[in-house]
């Protein structure tokens, strides 16, 4: 099903008791790695020895050790050996936190003396501390997307963490099934945090514990959880061991949502009215609430979708527009294709294109002209088309001036053509001559991008520096004017600014 569940619940945290050296406790990264990412001594004192193998040099700054702490050694060759933690007998607690370089990565290590235990961290403590780092922390399953390995997403109230790989009971890979882990389950687990683009990750977590959801939902009509454009209803059929179900509709979602009914028992149904959409894509997340014999509360989110109109945009528009579900249409001329194959596309309104990722239907090439429909999405906080599907592809073929002067006058076919700058006939519109070797062509207008109409054709040649001597790129169709063959509209491409 392609809705998206999100379960909170009041759970306590647990504490960890920290001895030795553990196989549960490996972090690894590909520069260096430790056999524990936590190391406890004893309060009457004494020493404790990790391993580590590291593919370079590495290092300890021995200026941020405190006193009580002797670490041997504090720097290493590529290779595998051990650190030695020591410290004398504390009656108190103490704690330190060390880092070990390596080929430009952090690995850091915990030593606790006196501690018995380490508190949970959040959500957002982890996303807001190092990478390497190995942190328990307790959220709610709140979506699986794969089995095999056990890569799932857990979130508390501070936020939503990536969960990438999840060992069984004996430590193994590729046994996730055997936990039993399902969507609105607690879980408290332990791991390394790692970034990966902007996804934050814990990575092959170990699982402490397992709290089984009082309610959760099993199925929605339609199975998509999606209203159509036009209106209308959305049933939830949920599973709930708790003492009767409340709803809550988002305050946001309230104008055009609204509650048709709700059954009772151990398998509640509910069902919601959607208003017609004259707009975009838009969804709500609604809350499911039961309570268990204590009083403790559990909640279920579900998200209910509505499809919307398709909004036509500019790259410009859609680089403005929030990350979501509403789906835009692009038509722009194709600048580059990414390492995959994905097609950046620009047009008038904006000099920067976007990036198509995984465009479904995109059978084309450099310089055609596409039209498209996708998501407003990002990575790295830089705007690209997610789900995207080319609706149109018209096909732009290069040629020289002189192929183009053979061409026939049609204004469904496109060609790119490249020539210097030989005279420039009129600044404002962009009318100008392009030139190789003896052979002139008429540009008739020079168009900042595709899809350029008013006043947002004029004055290119300003915009971008274009002058005589000046090589450009312009796409357009072939038509002829008293005899006179000519490019008509010239979409701007690229140019190259000739040599002073």
């Amino acid at each position: 099903m392609n809705y998206k569940f999100l379960f909170t619940a009041f759970v306590a945290l647990m504490s960890m008791v920290l001895v030795g050296c553990s196989d549960d406790d490996a972090t690894y990264l590909s520069e260096i790695r430790v056999s524990q990412s936590y190391v406890a001594i004893d309060k009457a004192g004494g020493e404790v020895a990790i391993d580590i193998t590291a593919s370079d040099s590495w290092s300890i700054d021995a200026a941020k050790l405190p006193e009580w702490l002797e670490v041997s050694p504090l720097s290493g060759e590529a290779g595998s050996g051990k650190i030695t933690f020591k410290a004398a007998a504390y009656e108190g607690g103490r704690e330190a936190e060390l880092v070990i370089n390596c080929a430009g990565k952090a690995q850091h290590v915990n030593v606790i003396q006196g501690l018995k235990s380490v508190e949970n961290a959040t959500c957002a403590q982890v996303i807001a501390g190092p990478d390497s780092k190995t942190y328990r922390v307790t959220g709610t399953c709140t979506g699986i997307y794969n089995t095999t390995y056990g890569n799932w997403y857990l979130t508390d109230e501070t936020g939503t963490i990536t969960i990438y790989g999840t060992l069984d009971k004996n430590g193994q890979e590729k046994n996730f099934t055997s936990l039993g882990i399902e969507v609105g389950d607690i879980v408290t687990v332990e791991g390394p945090k790692t970034t990966y683009g902007t996804t934050i990750e814990l990575v092959n977590v170990t699982v402490v514990k397992i709290v089984k959801s009082l309610i959760k939902v099993v199925e929605t009509d339609p199975a998509d959880a999606t209203a159509p454009l036009e209106g209308g209803e959305v049933t939830f059929n949920l599973e709930c061991k708790g003492n009767g179900v409340n709803v809550e509709i988002p305050a946001e979602a309230k104008d055009w949502l609204s509650i048709v009914s709700v059954t009772s028992g151990a398998t509640p149904t509910v069902v919601f009215k959607a208003a017609p959409n004259t707009g975009g894509d838009r969804n709500a997340e609604i809350t499911f609430k039961t309570y268990d014999d204590k009083g403790a509360e559990y909640t279920a989110v579900a998200t209910l979708y509505q499809k919307g109109a398709i909004v036509a945009a500019t790259v410009a528009e859609f680089k403005a527009a929030p990350v979501g579900d509403t789906q835009y249409r692009m038509t722009g001329v194709v600048t580059a294709l990414d390492s995959k194959g994905n097609p950046y596309i620009r047009d008038y309104s904006d000099m920067e294109a976007v990036l198509v990722y995984k465009p479904t239907g995109f059978t084309g090439k450099v310089g055609d002209i596409i039209t498209v429909v996708g998501k407003r999405a990002e990575y790295k906080e830089v705007a690209q088309v997610g789900n995207g599907v080319v609706e149109e592809i018209k096909a732009v073929t290069e040629v020289t001036i002189d192929e183009f002067l053979t061409k026939a006058d049609d204004a469904n076919v496109y060609y790119m053509v490249t020539g210097t700058i030989d005279e420039i006939a009129n600044a404002t519109y962009g009318n100008l001559y392009l030139k190789s070797a003896d052979t002139r062509l008429y540009v008739y207008g020079t168009y900042p991008g595709y899809g350029a109409t008013g006043d947002a054709r004029k004055n290119v040649i300003a915009t971008l520096g274009l002058e005589v001597g000046d090589k450009l790129t312009v796409i357009g169709t072939k038509t002829t004017y008293k005899d006179t063959p000519q490019v008509n509209g010239g979409i701007y491409f690229s140019h190259e600014k000739a040599e002073k």
